[in-house]
């Protein structure tokens, strides 16, 4: 026997291998899992801070385009409610009381977006202006420049069909 065979071995403590973390540009639903990983681990030394506050910022965003695009929808059936009364029609009722529903669970889910809310009922009603003419098949100019409803108007005008009360 060789006089390295029967000397213990000594070991090199080695030390963690972690995978390597996937890039941000490259896989975009892994990288915010590895992300999310590191921070309930406290691993605060290993977190792609740039990218987690442009993802932040993004979410703040997110939020206030859904209000703005539900505002968006309840104005543009309001719009032809008002400007195309023959054509009403149970369909318009309910979209208006669905993105109602929407408006009201953004806000109570993101009470911050409140103080955005005459900006997001400006561009919701520039968008469904928009759409409303497109809709009708009408010239954009035959519809009212500003929005001419109030957040009250908005969110609690009645819209009911003849007969239905």
């Amino acid at each position: 026997m060789s006089d390295t065979a029967l000397k213990p071995s000594k070991r090199v403590a080695r030390t963690e291998k972690r995978p390597r973390p996937t890039p941000y540009e490259d896989d975009l639903y892994t990288w915010v899992g590895e992300q999310v990983a590191l921070l309930r681990a406290k691993r605060f030394e290993e977190i792609d801070f740039e990218n987690v506050a442009e993802e932040l910022s993004d979410v703040g965003a997110e939020q206030y385009f859904r209000l703005q695009s539900a505002l968006e929808l309840v104005v543009l059936h309001m719009l032809k409610w008002d400007h195309q009364p023959e054509k009403r029609s149970r369909s318009w009722t309910l979209s208006i009381a669905e993105h109602r529903v929407r408006v009201d669970i953004q806000l109570s889910k993101n009470p911050g977006l409140k103080s955005r809310r005459d900006e997001a009922v400006k561009n919701a009603f520039r968008l469904g202006r928009l759409r409303a003419a497109r809709e009708m098949r009408r010239k954009i100019d035959t519809l009212p420049a500003a929005c001419p409803y109030t957040w009250d108007d908005i969110l609690n005008r009645p819209f009911a069909l003849d007969g239905e009360g």
